[in-house]
């Protein structure tokens, strides 16, 4: 290749630099505002917010409810303990007693006409039965002991021994039954009987199926709103991808066509240049402008893809590799970078490939890897391996640079993700759409550690889309 003249040479550097610094901060702050703004991570921390609230709202509102039944559901517990206890104590025992025994000698009497023994003895009933209260015992017998109330209940007597049960349904009545209820509630004591026969009992009770169901709902609440409040999120998510993904095709061909009308016209004026300067120098630089517009061509129609369907041909990527490299090594001197690029292709065969768009993923992961090296490094090298694995081509870029945090391997191929103070963040995240959309491939962090440098690989199905099955990616070669 030949030098540049040095008049020329300061030219050039002095254009790379006023490009850059001039335009970029206009353009980073487009590119910005449109795609990299922090609105995603607002609706995201709002949503999460709402979800919260909601979710406590919910859980220590259903706490109250649930306190408010368990309050009733003991003084129904507690109700139907003391009816036991009013049922096992007679009322006026010896007074009823005596009664009927008034009653059986009257009704036996000799010396009391029929008429006199009826009104005497219905007298006496009313009596007996208004000391007996009956309608008390219907009440205790019927209403409440025979009540219908759904509580699990198991009533034990002072030993512990298992008396009774309610509502248990089939589950086994032993003592860990009883200390599930005992932690539950406080037991309830029973005073049976009378005088010197009473006997001392107690009723342990666990939760009603309404508290039962009460307690998973607001689970079931949180599970039902965190599930569409996620789907609406990943709808949103997926509208909003779809709309920066068209604002991107749009920018990408509008400025392809902005590029056309200047380039066509700088043709002509080098043509002209051409013919009206014949001496060494200038035809010099002449041959440079004209490859550098040919490289500004290239770009132009890289743009010029985006959004389209790519047309793959099966092409030997070793040569558009190389060509890319030597690019690039042309390129290193005014960007003040010095490292060695090497290249290893081991396999020669072709591979379904666009390529302008390959050469551009190439060339991104190239500008990365040279970003990442420290040229103070004596071991400044990017070395890239081409091979076949499992009907794969597979395409390793290696440098010896800073490497990559564990916490940040899935975020560098997000749009805006850069470490550079003034970089847009857009080379891995278009090498990405590039392999991984037009071309059916895959692009991930093969191996990389903080100062140990980083290993990229692309992997490009040999026969399209591997004979119509979706490549399998998990092979880490």
């Amino acid at each position: 290749m030949r030098d540049r003249p040095a008049s020329a040479q300061r030219i050039f550097q002095n254009a790379d630099r006023s490009t850059t610094e001039a335009g970029y901060p206009i353009l980073y702050q487009c590119l910005k505002t449109m795609f990299f703004n922090s609105t995603s991570n607002r609706i995201k921390g709002t949503l999460v917010f709402f979800l919260i609230v909601t979710a406590v709202a919910s859980f220590a509102y259903t706490h109250y409810l649930v306190e408010k039944i368990r309050e009733k559901e003991h003084s129904g517990v507690e109700l139907w303990a003391r009816a036991m206890e009013y049922n096992s104590k007679p009322l006026y025992a010896d007074t009823r007693s005596e009664l009927s025994a008034i009653m059986v000698e009257i009704s036996t009497h000799d010396g009391i006409d029929d008429m006199t023994k009826n009104r005497w003895i219905r007298s006496l009933h009313r009596a007996e039965s208004d000391l007996s209260n009956a309608s008390l015992d219907f009440i205790a017998s019927e209403l409440i002991i025979k009540n219908r109330f759904e509580i699990p209940s198991i009533v034990v007597d002072e030993e512990g021994n298992i008396l009774g049960s309610r509502n248990t349904g089939n589950r086994d009545l032993d003592d860990r039954i009883i200390a599930e209820y005992a932690s539950l509630n406080d037991p309830i004591r029973i005073e049976l009987g009378a005088g010197d026969m009473v006997q001392e009992q107690y009723i342990y009770y666990g939760d009603s199926a309404i508290i039962r169901t009460l307690q998973y709902f607001p689970f079931v609440q949180f599970g039902l709103l965190a599930l569409f409040l996620g789907l609406g999120y990943l709808s949103l998510s997926s509208i909003k991808r779809t709309e920066q993904s068209n604002l991107w095709v749009g920018m990408a061909r509008e400025a392809a066509h902005q590029l056309g009308t200047p380039l066509s016209s700088l043709y002509g004026w080098l043509a002209l240049l051409k013919e009206q300067n014949n001496d060494q120098e200038t035809l010099q630089i002449a041959h440079e402008i004209n490859s550098d517009l040919q490289r500004m061509q290239t770009v132009a129609e890289r743009f010029n893809k985006i959004g389209s369907i790519p047309e793959l041909k099966p092409k030997r990527v070793g040569p558009l590799i190389r060509q890319v490299m030597e690019y690039l090594e042309r390129r290193m001197p005014q960007i003040g970078k010095h490292v060695t690029l090497s290249l290893d292709v081991r396999s020669d065969k072709r591979v379904p490939i666009n390529q302008e768009l390959f050469a551009w993923a190439i060339e991104n992961l190239l500008k990365n890897s040279l970003d990442a090296i420290d040229t103070r490094n004596s071991d400044a090298r990017v070395h890239i391996q081409a091979y076949e694995h499992n009907n794969h081509y597979v395409i390793d870029v290696t440098d010896t640079g800073k490497g990559i945090e564990k916490k940040h391997k899935k975020e560098i191929f997000n749009p805006g993700y850069s470490t550079k103070k003034r970089g847009w963040g857009l080379g891995l995240s278009l090498t990405r759409r590039i392999v991984e959309e037009y071309h059916k491939g895959k692009i991930f962090v093969h191996k990389t550690s903080p100062g140990g440098g980083t290993t990229f690989r692309m992997m490009f199905p040999m026969n399209g889309n591997g004979n119509g099955r979706k490549p399998d990616y998990s092979s880490r070669l």
